[in-house]
């Protein structure tokens, strides 16, 4: 698949998407990388690892979160993406769901765009065909603010399957790439931990789509609420699901730790001939 100038091997082993969370409230690192400096560090520390993709987000998708404004999101990725671009030898990718900033985003350096809100923004299909670029359509029930308070499907797989499919042909429709296009199911993000297993156990399904399929379970609630550990002690339970997603056909797993999640994968890999 073509980022930009970048050709990744989607499709031919699992890539490793690495998490730069430029956030003063991420859930994970608690804006440990809001300074750019630090940020900056922690990104060509991730690229030295093995990262295949950096992911640059400006607003916290944690539960409960608000929203951020579309300044004070440029304010705090654009000069991160113009810094990092020239020095990487890899693809980085916006995590927005705003027009606005995927554009400047792009403008600035980045061959991606990975949006939580599946291109529901107004607008952001036709952005998205636009930059000519792959686009990862993510599935939310409700948004950051209230996505846990009481998630409800009836089929969850056949729901999220349904969602994808949908808003996949919608950007197909609106210009973008069948090519370009990747999905994700969305664990944690309006998902009880019984959704989140369900949706790991049945990664199949969504292949089905004719997409490649990201996931990311990397440091999610539900690993918290099935082993008790908290957000800085759930590397081996990441591991174990990532290793899961691996086997279930996972084209690209989005890490907060890319050392280790490159080693369970190529192991899973080699294990198992995939």
């Amino acid at each position: 698949m073509k980022f930009g100038k970048y050709n990744l091997p989607v499709g031919e082993r699992t890539l490793v998407m690495g998490i730069l969370n430029v956030t003063p409230d991420s859930f994970s690192e608690g804006g440990e990388f809001f300074d750019r400096k630090l940020a900056l560090i922690h990104a060509l520390q991730m690229i030295a690892d093995g990262a295949d993709i950096i992911d640059v987000g400006g607003e916290s998708t944690r539960p409960g979160s608000e929203v951020v404004s579309i300044e004070e999101e440029l304010e705090r990725v654009i000069p991160v993406i113009k810094e990092l671009a020239p020095k990487t030898a890899i693809p980085l990718s916006i995590d927005s769901y705003k027009p606005e900033v995927v554009e400047k985003a792009v403008a600035a350096g980045a061959s991606m765009i990975n949006d939580v809100y599946g291109l529901r923004s107004t607008g952001m299909t036709e952005v998205a065909a636009k930059c000519k670029m792959p686009v990862c359509i993510m599935h939310m029930q409700g948004t950051p603010k209230n996505m846990q308070e009481n998630p409800v499907y009836k089929d969850v797989v056949k729901e999220i399957s349904g969602f994808l499919k949908k808003q996949a042909e919608h950007a197909i429709k609106d210009g973008v790439d069948k090519s370009q296009i990747i999905v994700d199911p969305g664990i944690g993000f309006g998902k009880t931990v019984e959704h989140n297993i369900e949706i790991i156990r049945n990664l199949q399904e969504f292949k089905k789509l004719g997409y490649p399929l990201l996931v990311g379970p990397s440091r999610k609630a539900f690993i918290g609420k099935i082993t008790g550990a908290p957000v800085t002690e759930r590397l081996p339970g990441t591991i174990a699901a990532s290793t899961i997603c691996t086997i279930n056909g996972a084209d690209i797993i989005r890490a907060h730790d890319v050392k280790e999640m490159k080693q369970a994968v190529k192991i899973t890999e080699a294990l198992t001939n995939k």
